[in-house]
């Protein structure tokens, strides 16, 4: 029995509000269970550097958690001075896969920077930070195609993001904190809506797992992914 009641496969109870602010091009909060992120898309018209004069876009991501969003409060990263490894790694991995849906020679010589801010954390911050993030990063683009800015639509294809892990030696879907921080196997699995893997992380916990057993963890994803799939279009159509 999973902490929550729920099945093996059984996501927990997802909520999404587009609009949430009122300067963003594109903002959404995203609740998966007791795990609320605040994201926002941010239009603008210039591009790194490093590909400058490509006529290519780009799409970055921020990421930060508010200090209470856990059970004791964390220090701003920002009176340390430096963020630390964890956000960068997950800041790198938000952007990563946001960038795999978009067709960034459409989007053209633009950037769109999702800031994915936790309010609260239950396990999955990176998942739901990634699924909520392409709800902003569509509207923002909606928005550049109604002005006329864009021709052809640059978002190719949704990206969502769900976990999955062997908790008390069963496959589950969805992980939340207390299953999350027992769990020997944990995985986070990053798909398109058609089914097409992104990115992949997955590592033991302290118990190694079987090829059979990751097998079943990416048949949950798959299932996972496919359901965030249609909640994401049931907001944004």
């Amino acid at each position: 029995m999973r902490p929550s009641g729920r099945k093996l496969d059984e996501m927990r109870a997802v909520s999404i509000e587009t609009g949430f602010t009122k300067h963003a091009e594109g903002s959404a909060l995203i609740k998966m269970g007791d795990t609320h992120v605040l994201c926002t898309a941010t239009l603008e018209d210039r591009v790194p550097p490093f590909i400058k004069g490509s006529g290519l876009g780009w799409v970055t991501a921020e990421y930060g958690m508010l200090p209470r969003a856990t059970n004791t409060r964390m220090r701003r990263e920002a009176a340390s001075g430096k963020q630390g490894g964890r956000t960068v790694e997950i800041q790198r991995l938000i952007g990563r896969a946001l960038r795999a849906g978009v067709d960034r020679s459409a989007l053209g010589e633009r950037q769109i920077t999702v800031d994915c801010d936790v309010l609260q954390a239950d396990g999955g911050t990176r998942c739901a930070s990634i699924t909520g993030g392409w709800i902003a990063l569509r509207l923002a683009v909606n928005k550049l195609m109604k002005a006329g800015d864009v021709v052809s639509d640059p978002l190719v294809d949704p990206v969502a993001a769900v976990s999955c892990g062997i908790y008390a030696g069963q496959p589950v879907l969805d992980l939340d904190y207390p299953e999350d921080s027992e769990a020997g196997v944990d995985g986070n699995f990053i798909m398109t809506g058609s089914g097409k893997l992104i990115e992949v992380q997955m590592s033991a916990e302290g118990s190694t797992y079987t090829r059979d057993q990751m097998n079943q963890l990416m048949d949950l994803a798959e299932k996972g992914v496919g359901e965030l799939a249609e909640v994401q279009k049931s907001v944004t159509s």
